[in-house]
């Protein structure tokens, strides 16, 4: 597979958007729209690594918007987008990733399907391939007076959005020989794609869709996504053994978790919950107990395929909430690690995890020691249809 370096430019400083802060490290909906862009880079299958490129001057407003996310230090960009661009091309180039994927930071909504569509159409003899949307209104030509003066065929008519991914080495040299031209040349060269169009780069528009805008002013900081949540329950008995597994931990005990994969009640309740959010049934449908593949098989893999399909439909999970029910083992020695285990299998903070434990008072099946039962509830914002 080639490798793909995912390179956010976050150097604008959006004079239109009128906040206190640039836009990019503005807040939105509880998180700073350069974050929010990160996390889908982060979530998407083929992106290796995240470069970010920043203003001077920016370095604190970026270690802000991005703690704890394992980045690299920032690249200081330049005084336009396309110095910006090219500073990260040239910081890049020592790794020099197959591919790389420019994206504008303030370009928060971008679906991780959209950037898999893109790097898909990367095939033989193809050097780049750009996300964008038909232009679907009558286009007017209006004279110096203000008058119509004719109406314009849309038809092959797009709105070009990002991420552009192109082969690395051959956008490179483009913008290397783009950065030679006088000013009034490199005007028109308003994005990579003109950048690439230039050096006679074979380019291919990508379909995404219109919730993929960028943020321009305040207005645009009306959130597109909305907040789902779903529940989760599942139990198992206990059988002979000497150990459970409980949120991806081992936890010993007198007896093991009766199941056909690896019996983690904790993992299926919550991977349920999130099947749940965007209707993609439960947990039997997409790993069947008859099929003898999942015998034994770790549960981190059914949670890891329902974060990764909230993911492809464009959402993140906001919210992870656990109940077990048990008489023992006795959860409380073991809770952290259970946060820390299922915060690293679904690709999110540990303040963003909880467990919690409870007993039936020596009721029902739990209270006679016969299994446990976990109670999961997750909740996602995904984009509105």
């Amino acid at each position: 597979m080639p490798t793909c370096t995912a390179l956010i430019v976050a150097g604008g400083r959006g004079s239109r958007f009128g906040g206190p802060l640039p836009k990019q490290y503005a807040t939105l909906a509880g998180q700073p729209v350069l974050r929010r862009t990160l996390e889908v880079f982060q979530a998407t299958p083929g992106i290796d690594h995240v470069q970010v490129v920043i203003a001077p001057g920016d370095e604190g407003h970026y270690r802000a918007a991005v703690g704890g996310m394992g980045l690299p230090p920032p690249v200081v960009g330049g005084a336009s987008r396309q110095q910006s661009v090219l500073n990260g091309l040239e910081a890049l180039a020592a790794q020099a990733p197959d591919l790389v994927a420019i994206h504008d930071a303030a370009r928060p909504y971008v679906r991780v399907s959209d950037i898999i569509g893109c790097l898909e159409a990367l095939r033989p003899g193809i050097d780049g391939a750009v996300l964008g949307v038909p232009v679907a209104d009558t286009l007017k030509k209006v004279d110096d007076a203000g008058l119509l003066a004719g109406t314009v065929s849309r038809n092959g008519l797009w709105r070009a959005q990002t991420p552009q991914i192109f082969r690395f080495a051959e956008l490179l040299a483009a913008h290397r020989a783009a950065a030679s031209l006088a000013r009034h040349e490199t005007s028109a060269l308003t994005d990579d794609a003109a950048v690439a169009e230039r050096a006679g780069l074979r380019v291919v528009m990508v379909e995404g869709h219109d919730d993929n805008r960028k943020i321009t002013t305040t207005d645009d900081m009306v959130s597109t996504m909305e907040t789902r949540t779903a529940f989760g329950f599942d139990v198992h008995g206990f059988a002979a053994g000497n150990h459970v597994m409980l949120g991806g931990i081992t936890i010993p005990h007198s007896q093991a978790l009766a199941g056909h994969s690896d019996a983690d009640v904790a993992l299926h309740a919550l991977t349920d919950a999130l099947l749940g959010t965007i209707g993609a049934g439960d947990i039997g449908k997409h790993f069947p107990p008859s099929d003898p593949q999942w015998r034994g098989v770790s549960s981190d893999r059914f949670l890891r395929h329902a974060v990764d399909l909230l993911a492809t439909a464009g959402g993140r999970i906001v919210h992870l909430d656990l109940t077990l029910v048990c008489e023992a083992p006795r959860i409380g020695p073991h809770r952290d690690a259970m946060v820390e285990s299922i915060a690293r299998i679904a690709g999110i903070d540990r303040d963003r995890v909880s467990v919690k434990a409870t007993t039936t008072e020596g009721l029902g099946f739990t209270g006679r020691r016969e299994g446990i039962a976990a109670q999961a509830v997750a909740t996602v914002e995904v984009p509105r249809r």
